[in-house]
């Protein structure tokens, strides 16, 4: 699939996933052709349906992929609850090394939610603490899960979030653990949040426990900027901060390694949903919008951004999470054609 407007090439990785995750990347694909940025997308499947036919959830083909072109754009994902194959978005941030989750939660006016100067961005851990998945079944009543830190990937994640606030203008990063408990694993995030926040003087830093984070969100979030965190916190933070904006229907998200880079939406693949034209691909358009801005198409960027606030902003084609009626193309479409506008 190309698009033919501009002048230059992309060779982008595709993986529309499962669940609602084919209808809404169709979606994206309306909004972001009418940026006019030309983009060979290679597809390639993951998810359910590759059990049946590969073996497994995630081929050896979606991984050399994305590690030839670099750049991936990726629909949710049905991950097993409880038992079955391992999480395949755990499994490609860990092949890849994909080692920081960037989540914005921003205040988009239209969407009615009890706050509205949100403005904050939460940077996650994406390879270790419990999501390294070492577990064992001591005996038939208990279980045990080792979490791990370490110097290496607590340095790496720190040295992302202090550069990311620094080239964006943000002025404040704000470490989050539960220190007084994991006084070892937590404590050495720390160190390492410390070490580079010497480093960055101009950048105001703070640190604060994981339950005292998520009231001062729910009570002042206009108080936070950058909030950065190891892999379980940082999960549960994010759900939180989208709340805070009006859902995971309109969460982006982007995950980073040295020279790799996946978007994706926060949102999992809600398979209750599937094929019903109903499913919100705003967070996958705004994830879309953070991918244009990564390959350095600043302006594509923004009007795609600028396009998905003024459609929800002018509430005519909202998709039922956001109190409208519209399907999943519709949206796509209202977007597509304000990009044209902007």
């Amino acid at each position: 699939m190309c698009y033919i407007k501009g002048e230059k090439m992309y060779d982008i990785t595709l993986i529309p996933g499962d669940g609602i995750g084919p209808e809404i990347t169709q979606a994206a694909l309306v909004a972001i052709e009418s940026t006019g940025i030309r983009i060979n997308w290679e597809i390639v499947d993951a998810g359910a349906g590759c059990i049946e036919t590969e073996g497994t959830p995630l081929p050896a083909k979606v991984l050399e992929s994305i590690r030839k072109n670099k750049i991936a754009l990726k629909g949710p994902i049905t991950t097993p609850i409880g038992t079955g194959f391992r999480s395949v978005n755990v499994a490609l941030r860990k092949e890849l090394d994909l080692y920081s989750a960037l989540r914005p939660a921003k205040t988009i006016k239209g969407i009615k939610t009890r706050y509205d100067n949100v403005d904050l961005v939460v940077v996650r851990e994406n390879t270790e603490d419990l999501y390294a998945g070492i577990e064992r079944k001591i005996d038939d009543n208990t279980a045990e899960s080792i979490k791990i830190i370490t110097r290496e990937a607590s340095e790496k994640i720190a040295k992302f979030a202090f550069n990311y606030a620094s080239k964006e203008n943000r002025k404040k990063v704000t470490a989050v653990t539960k220190a007084n408990i994991c006084k070892l694993s937590d404590g050495l995030f720390l160190e390492a949040t410390r070490k580079f926040a010497e480093l960055y003087p101009q950048i105001k830093y703070e640190e604060i426990l994981v339950d005292n984070m998520c009231m001062q969100l729910v009570q002042q979030p206009e108080l936070y900027d950058v909030l950065v965190l190891p892999n379980l916190y940082g999960d549960i933070v994010s759900d939180l901060a989208a709340g805070l904006v009006g859902g995971l229907g309109v969460a982006p998200g982007a995950n980073f390694g040295d020279d790799i880079a996946v978007f994706e939406p926060v949102h999992g693949s809600s398979p209750s949903l599937k094929g019903l034209n109903k499913a919100n691909p705003t967070a996958l358009i705004l994830s879309a919008a953070l991918m244009l801005k990564h390959i350095g198409e600043a302006e594509a960027s923004f009007k795609l951004y600028n396009a998905v606030t003024n459609v929800i902003q002018q509430g005519k084609t909202v998709t039922f999470d956001l109190g409208g009626n519209a399907s999943t193309m519709d949206i796509a479409c209202a977007i597509a054609e304000e990009v044209k506008k902007i």
